[in-house]
């Protein structure tokens, strides 16, 4: 087997998609970004959606934001929120058909 060696740039790369993966990484984030996703949210609402206290729930977007996963727009004194890439739902998809799998594993273990 050939000695492959990862270059900094690869490795660089891959701490990138990490640190999307780690953002995404929270229930609450999940929640945050599918609502995101139908249509924008102002801090206020996303905090009666989820339950959750305004800093509780200011920090989450925060490192939603930071991510580069939402994007914010001010309107009036309200700042807005929305999903800056629909293409991450994608990959929520694929998250939901590796569920279904281990679902129909799981089963068939039983029967």
């Amino acid at each position: 087997m050939p000695n492959v060696k990862i270059t900094k740039k690869q490795k660089t790369r891959f701490e990138a998609r990490a640190n999307i993966l780690k953002a995404l990484a929270h229930p609450t984030r999940l929640i945050m970004v599918e609502e995101l996703s139908k249509k924008p949210h102002c801090v206020n609402e996303l905090t009666k959606m989820i339950g959750a206290d305004m800093s509780t729930v200011s920090k989450h977007l925060s490192i939603l934001k930071n991510a580069g996963l939402i994007i914010d727009e001010k309107r009036g004194k309200q700042v807005f929120y929305s999903l800056r890439m629909q293409c991450v739902l994608n990959f929520l998809d694929c998250v939901e058909d590796v569920l279904k799998e281990q679902v129909k594993d799981r089963l068939a273990v039983m029967r």
